[in-house]
């Protein structure tokens, strides 16, 4: 498949601004991690103007390789046990009001990394108490113990991606499962309600990548189907020439019609757009 250049509506401006090298300088001081960077994410520039970012646990290496994503695989270090108190030290240097904080894959943990999203959320509630976090967890392998452990943790927002729709999990997605992810959405909302918290649940989805129209609103239905309250819709870009090729480019015009779709079947908040990302304008998700 030859790949075209990216449409009009696609490029960004090189990021140059003062906070956005203020940014930089303190996750660098701090020794963090971010998806923004890992991930090679386009709207590093905006974010990090904004004096925001989302945060990375556990390291930059994933325990899964999925063809789509930037993050480096491979073998994976011990956890630091100090990382939580330097993102919430982060959290506190940046002014962060909205906090999102995510994970590579860490299938070697007999958990999947929850008790260390727990450690983060209380670290950052104990700084900034008054922070909404928001959580960007795996499939712990659909482990109900660690859903629920992440739950039991002051946490805002239980956000896990979707990514693609079912057809293509194999090729996009051979480490994940459909109906896994699924599970994960719906058990982090009936545990939530078990102990009389109201607790917001979010996914997010690519597209781009061979789905087809119907496809995408059977995706969608499945999320309101197991209560989901935030839904993002965004473009898959091809990191580099060793990752899956972009199958088209969506228009904004059909991200817009997705939206107005996905809202009419009851979502709280959906945002969708070419270079929409879980993150992008999180902050405005829960206004």
């Amino acid at each position: 498949m030859i790949e075209r250049r990216h449409p009009e509506w696609i490029k960004v401006r090189a990021p140059a601004s003062p906070e956005y090298f203020r940014t930089r300088a303190i996750l660098g001081e701090l020794r963090l991690h971010t998806v923004c960077q890992e991930a090679c994410c386009p709207n590093i520039g905006e974010c990090f103007s904004h004096r925001t970012a989302t945060f990375m646990l556990m390291g930059d290496v994933c325990t899964r390789n999925c063809p789509y994503c930037a993050v480096a695989h491979g073998r994976v270090r011990p956890l630091d046990p100090d990382e939580p108190r330097r993102i919430a030290d982060a959290v506190g240097r940046l002014g962060l009001s909205h906090v999102v904080v995510t994970s590579v894959d860490r299938d070697d943990l007999p958990d999947g990394g929850a008790a260390h999203f727990a450690a983060t959320a209380a670290a950052i509630k104990s700084v900034v108490a008054d922070a909404r976090v928001e959580v960007l967890v795996p499939d712990f392998k659909g482990a109900h113990a660690s859903v629920e452990a992440v739950v039991a943790a002051p946490v805002d927002i239980y956000n896990h991606n979707i990514e693609t729709v079912p057809r293509l999990y194999r090729t996009t997605r051979p480490g994940g499962n459909y109906e896994r992810s699924l599970d994960v959405l719906a058990h982090a909302k009936a545990s939530a309600r078990g102990s009389a918290r109201t607790l917001l649940t979010k996914a997010g989805v690519m597209l781009g990548l061979g789905e087809e129209l119907a496809e995408v609103m059977d995706v969608i239905a499945d999320l309101r189907r197991v209560e989901c309250d935030i839904l993002t819709l965004g473009q898959y870009l091809r990191p580099s020439k060793e990752h899956l090729p972009v199958a088209r480019y969506v228009h904004p015009d059909e991200f817009a019609e997705l939206r107005k779709d996905a809202l009419a079947m009851g979502f709280r908040h959906v945002e969708s757009g070419p270079l929409v990302r879980s993150s992008y304008h999180a902050w405005e998700h829960v206004a």
